[in-house]
């Protein structure tokens, strides 16, 4: 069983009555020592009063304490909204002797509603007692809202001789498409590292992970990925290698927990890799594999284990990258379906839809237009997602 626990982080989660149907909706990571700190968010242009509230505490690049919720996204709240994010940030650097800027503030869940902060002030003391170690997984559990299953990942390296964890911890499920694809990730790691260098690992692995996922092509108001580095590991200074190590390990906790996301993703009962070659530029190739993962109807034939290629062929068509319809060719994982532009028939449809009946296959484009390729990771399009989706306020 994987240890979680990462050197100068303690973690508390309580159940302060945010959601409607009960249960854990407030987490507090806490790092015994000021640490670097960088952060992602949302590109969406309705941004939710957490995330302005943690960009701008976040120019300093230092942060010592993480408070979430679930429950209230608290998004579209207007001025009411920001200042109940500032009484959460003050009120928890109060309770913790620390400075408003060293807390980033995190929120997830119904957009448009008042956040009540009564709750969350009475609930602070309590979860400031119950700080340890080993509730460093459970934050997890706290910020899940339609999620089925907890997301963690766990990298371990070693820098300057002294070893060092990256502990990354995430929910999402719907609402999921870049810029972020996640609706919230947290990563704690005891490496020394100043904050410039941390944003450049983060957003180097964010471009090749979370920014390479969807399940619904819809962006969240609250898209946020936070990495406090406390250097308690006693690492020195970072070698070019060392520094790039961290950078891989980084990656593979986001890229581990972004398939968690589209694992998860609502309704869904399979993982689908769409993969694009050929393309003409590097920009053709996201656009495609873009295009093709967020059709519904593609999204509709996976889960019907449908080898529909017209689909794809269609959705390329209307993509906008150059192609020519007589020289693609597609394949379902390695069984090839198409060729320049034209279905091989009966035989290799049949086995493609047999591949498709399981948990996890691949879609292969190639545009024969150049050398430029890219992916996407995505899922099927189910009855559930509808139904999730239908009454998620209710």
């Amino acid at each position: 069983m994987s240890d979680y626990r990462v050197r100068g982080f303690k973690a508390s989660v309580t159940a302060a009555g945010i959601k409607k149907r009960g249960g854990l909706d407030l987490a507090l990571i806490f790092s015994d020592r000021e640490a670097s700190a960088a952060g992602v968010f949302t590109g969406n242009k309705v941004k939710a009063a957490p995330v302005l509230v943690s960009q701008e505490n976040l120019r300093r690049g230092r942060a010592r304490a993480i408070v979430a919720n679930s429950g209230n996204a608290n998004a579209c709240t207007g001025d009411a909204g920001l200042l109940s994010a500032r009484y959460t940030v003050e009120a928890v650097a109060k309770e913790l002797g620390i400075s408003t800027e060293e807390v980033l503030v995190a929120s997830t869940g119904v957009i448009g509603a008042p956040l009540n902060t009564d709750v969350i002030g009475k609930a602070l003391p309590e979860l400031v007692k119950g700080l340890s170690p080993e509730a460093v997984p459970r934050v997890v559990e706290a910020i899940m809202t339609t999620d089925s299953f907890p997301k963690l990942s766990l990298f371990e390296g070693e820098a300057g001789g002294k070893p060092y964890k990256v502990v990354g911890m995430a929910k999402g499920a719907g609402m999921i498409m870049p810029d972020m694809a996640t609706m919230l990730c947290f990563i704690i790691t005891d490496i020394a590292l100043d904050p410039t260098r941390l944003q450049e690992a983060l957003v180097w692995g964010v471009e090749r992970t979370f920014n390479r996922i969807s399940v619904d092509g819809d962006m969240s108001t609250n898209d946020t990925v936070f990495v406090l580095a406390n250097g308690a590991c006693g690492n020195g200074g970072l070698s070019p290698e060392e520094f790039q190590r961290f950078k891989t390990g980084l990656t593979e906790v986001m890229d581990e927990l972004s398939t968690m996301v589209v694992r998860d993703g609502e309704g869904a009962t399979k993982l689908v890799r769409i993969a694009i070659k050929g393309a003409a530029t590097s920009a053709d190739a996201l656009t495609a594999a873009r295009t093709i993962a967020n059709s519904a109807l593609v999204k509709t034939a996976f889960y019907g284990s449908d080898p529909n290629w017209g689909r794809i062929m269609a959705a390329l068509g209307r993509s906008g990258v150059r192609m020519r319809g007589d020289a693609v060719s597609i394949w379902v994982d390695d069984v090839k379906i198409v060729e320049k532009g034209m279905g091989r028939g009966a035989e290799p449809e049949a086995e493609a839809a047999a591949r498709m009946k399981g948990k996890e296959f691949s879609v292969t484009v190639d545009l024969h237009e150049g050398e430029f390729e890219d992916h996407i990771t995505t899922c099927d399009l189910t009855h559930e997602y509808v139904t999730i989706n239908a009454d998620y306020r209710t």
